[in-house]
């Protein structure tokens, strides 16, 4: 029986077909014995043994394939739970390292490949936690809690969240779940429950605190009795902070701004002890959490379009000390205030200057920087505040001390994580480092970054297989770094500059414009650096690619266009080959020669003079008026001298290659100038 089901599914048909034969036999004799076993019963029913022995088949088939299916998941599950520990691993050493974006990301890829990984999720809601935001720490245990429902970790972690949110009901039936599961964890349960009262208690304290600073009539406090009863000593944090954020909603317009100013509103630090140990302890409780926002929101009310307001803060001693520490805290809340704060310096020339001259801002572009791994508003501010910050020379200046030692190494890392960071903000940062690129040592050290160059390769690789408009976004802003890191020249750029080349040519066939634009810009500036990316790209059909372009005529492409294609044919024969076969008659060179933009005409004057050396290229344009136009810009229409040069060598190569040419120039009195000419043919 076992050979007989081994033959009905063997893949060679003839023993297929003998097995189905076989297996028929024995249905029709089994049929014929029990015929002989019972004379008695007559049995009319005609058994269709082909299709018993068809539906055998199928349903064997059906067995194998499920059996197969089950194997196949077994074995993705094992490997996807391989990956998946892997990433746990990398997230929680980067929560040791506190880096907790970047655990996030890990545990996240980590539960994309496999979902029902509990511990992955209550490790995110751990780093949710730490991060503040407790809502999505309170989703990710109720996941968890679906993969098992008594798992302990997660009712903990989704009690600290909700008691964070001040939810105390909620925090305590997750600790008294916690009991019900495991009665053996009632210390655990009396610690958790005695935090949840402490807390409310401490908030109703506040409420107290809140309630007796506004004690009389609020609504009619103006801005100086506010500040008189913050003037009051010995009272705890709570009032301080119930106090200001009382008085920030008061501070409405100039003339509170005003008012604050002249009842000495900035001393609230240097004149209370509790408010300034609060704002500048180096790590914060809730309550000086608390404070800390509450100041720098009172603070933005009051600055906001006030300049001597700004002045008056920034050369407070505390804040000056304490902004870059509030920056890199950690703490999201206090992060998002300082920079809505700083903001407002930023947004305008005397605010900028304000920074630039109290400020030591040496560290702020590595700290701002780094905000790229934030998902929220503080990476849209941080960006905005360098983007305004790069205008000012001084801070273009003071950039440079640590940019290669603290700034480079970050922003390499940035990009080659580019799939796992805040794309629109990573877009932007690329974008200033490329405007930082203005100052020359900034330049010379990224142009001299090897793994900087890499990384930006690495990102135009990404870009074909994500191609997202917000990673478009990335290519984008990388494209225009690498050109402005072109405008250097040495041996990292030399050696690289095939693996450049390469990736622009396959970005000439993206469907944005502007991709291709500057595809084309960097091809321009990479090409002189190295002849064999130069025979690489002409392999690769570069020059049919340019010529295609030049006939679209966009002024920028045709600029970068022209200049690669003179880079190319300066010493590709087969560039100028297929520049004499694509470009019939040179019509596209000879309009780019009538063109108004002098470097365009310089670079198809230099193109057609090494084009002119194929044979037969210099003949086909006779009756054209090639002679003419090069004559014009050789004889001095041209304002620069390279131009001239150019023109005139072209002219002299043409009269060379094809001497009927001299008759148009003899009756064109343009002789004196092919005489002056020829010096600059003979010396090429």
């Amino acid at each position: 029986l076992a050979n007989l089901v081994q033959g009905l599914n063997s893949t060679d048909p003839d023993v297929k077909e003998k097995a189905i034969a076989e297996t028929e036999k024995r249905l029709r004799d089994q049929e014929a014995g029990k015929e002989e076993e019972s004379k008695t019963t007559v049995n009319r029913t005609v058994i269709n043994t082909r299709a018993s022995v068809r539906l055998f088949l199928l349903w064997n088939g059906f067995l194998a394939a499920l059996e197969k299916d089950a194997k196949e998941r077994a074995k993705r599950r094992k490997k996807n739970e391989r990956l998946a520990n892997a990433l746990k691993e990398k997230g929680n050493d980067a929560v040791r390292k506190g880096d907790y974006e970047a655990a996030i990301q890990r545990y996240t890829e980590g539960l994309e490949k496999l979902k029902d990984k509990q511990e992955l999720y209550t490790n995110r809601a751990q780093a949710y936690l730490k991060m503040h935001e407790y809502e999505k720490a309170i989703g990710d245990c109720e996941w968890a809690l679906k993969c098992s429902e008594k798992y302990i970790k997660a009712y903990y972690l989704m009690g600290k969240a909700h008691l964070a949110l001040q939810h105390y009901s909620e925090s305590r039936k997750c600790y008294q779940k916690i009991l019900q599961i495991d009665p053996q964890k009632e210390s655990l349960f009396k610690d958790c429950m005695n935090e949840v009262n402490l807390e409310e208690k401490r908030m109703k304290e506040e409420d107290r605190a809140m309630k007796e600073f506004l004690s009389g009539k609020p609504a009619a406090l103006s801005v100086k009795e506010l500040l008189q009863k913050l003037d009051r000593p010995d009272q705890n944090i709570l009032y301080y902070t119930g106090g200001i954020r009382v008085l920030t909603g008061s501070v409405k317009d100039c003339t509170e701004q005003t008012l604050f100013r002249t009842n000495n509103g900035f001393s609230i630090i240097n004149d209370n002890e509790v408010v300034r140990r609060g704002f500048c302890a180096e790590r914060k409780n809730i309550a000086e959490v608390d404070l800390s926002v509450s100041l720098l929101l009172l603070w933005q009310a009051v600055c906001a379009g006030n300049e001597e307001n700004q002045r008056l803060l920034l050369t407070h001693p505390d804040v000056n000390t304490q902004l870059s520490k509030l920056l890199s805290s950690g703490v999201s809340e206090i992060q998002k205030e300082t920079l809505a704060l700083i903001v407002l310096y930023s947004e305008n020339e005397n605010g900028r200057r304000l920074l630039v001259r109290h400020q030591d801002l040496s560290r702020w572009l590595q700290i701002l920087v780094m905000f790229v791994n934030n998902t929220d508003a503080r990476a849209c501010n941080a960006m905005n505040i360098l983007s305004d910050l790069t205008q000012e020379e001084k801070f273009k200046t003071q950039c440079r001390i640590m940019f290669s030692t603290g700034v480079l190494p970050l922003f390499t890392q940035l990009l080659t994580s580019a799939k796992l960071v805040n794309q629109a903000a990573l877009a932007h940062c690329i974008g200033i480092m490329g405007n930082l690129c203005a100052d020359a040592v900034i330049r010379t050290q990224m142009a001299e970054c090897k793994e900087c160059w890499q990384a930006c390769l690495k990102l135009v690789d990404e870009y074909f297989d994500v191609g997202t408009p917000k990673y478009q976004e990335c290519l984008f802003a990388v494209l225009g770094l690498m050109m402005n890191l072109l405008l250097e020249s040495n041996a990292i750029i030399q050696c690289l500059a095939v693996d450049v080349s390469g990736r622009c040519l396959s970005l000439l066939r993206d469907k944005d414009g502007r991709i291709v634009t500057r595809a084309i810009g960097v091809l321009s500036r990479i090409l002189p650096a190295s002849s064999l990316a130069v025979e690489v790209v002409v392999k690769g059909g570069v020059v049919k690619k340019m010529i295609k372009f030049l006939k679209a005529g966009g002024q920028i492409t045709s600029n970068y266009a022209i200049k690669t294609l003179s880079i190319c044919t300066r010493s590709n024969r087969q560039a100028q080959e297929e520049v004499v076969k694509s470009d019939k008659r040179f019509s596209v060179l000879l309009k780019l020669l009538e063109s108004e933009n002098e470097i365009v005409v310089g670079n198809a004057a230099f193109c057609l003079g090494h084009c002119l050396e194929v044979p037969g290229a210099a003949t086909s344009l006779l009756n054209s008026n090639v002679v003419m136009i090069l004559l014009k810009h050789a004889g001095g229409d041209a304002t620069r001298t390279s131009v001239q040069e150019n023109a005139a060598i072209a002219l002299g190569k043409l009269c060379v290659a094809e001497p009927r040419h001299i008759v148009q120039l003899r009756e064109l009195n343009g002789m004196a100038i092919l005489n002056s000419s020829m010096k600059y043919v003979h010396s090429i």
